[in-house]
């Protein structure tokens, strides 16, 4: 008898350490800054791209396919960011998740300013770790100078929207 109250005590206290634990876990701010994992995806050309290669920048990670309405949205405004704010430290990545191909039919269309990145599973789970728990594109993510991501978002953005974001991330 005294056995079976012992596992019943510790079976309680077991469970109450595991909704403790949940309850902790949940509080987290998901917007919370956290660090920019290290990457290395090949370019159109096939050429390995190290994630460091962008370090002390201000980097936009976009993540989208040619085949995804929002995402082509997207890229006028997304090249004119890269374009107007380079010279600042702000940098549009690229990261296609989809067929090496198709993106270089779509780029010879459809010029692109900043680089671009061939995803492929990779990406799909860089974007993962990026926060993208939904597995959606376009996806993008913004991180400062110091490798920390400040911002997540799943579905498009304009050029006013990542301005709010990326503005006060120019005087840092």
């Amino acid at each position: 008898m005294k056995t079976n109250g012992l596992i019943l005590l510790v079976a309680i206290a077991a469970l109450a350490l595991g909704v403790w634990t949940k309850n902790q876990l949940s509080r987290q701010d998901p917007s919370a800054p956290v660090p920019l994992p290290d990457f290395s995806l090949p370019d159109l050309a096939g050429k390995a791209r190290d994630g460091s290669e962008w370090q002390n920048q201000i980097r936009v990670i976009n993540f989208w396919a040619t085949w995804c309405p929002p995402c082509r949205k997207e890229i006028p405004d997304l090249n004119a960011l890269h374009k107007e704010y380079a010279p600042q430290g702000v940098v549009v990545i690229g990261i296609a998740i989809d067929d090496p191909e198709a993106v270089a039919d779509y780029v010879a269309e459809t010029p692109i300013a900043y680089p671009l990145l061939m995803g492929g599973d990779g990406g799909i789970e860089l974007a993962r770790q990026l926060g993208n728990d939904v597995d959606a594109i376009p996806f993008t993510a913004v991180a400062d100078r110091h490798g920390q991501i400040i911002y997540r978002h799943p579905g498009g953005l304009n050029k006013n929207e990542l301005m709010q974001i990326i503005g006060p991330l120019l005087t840092h």
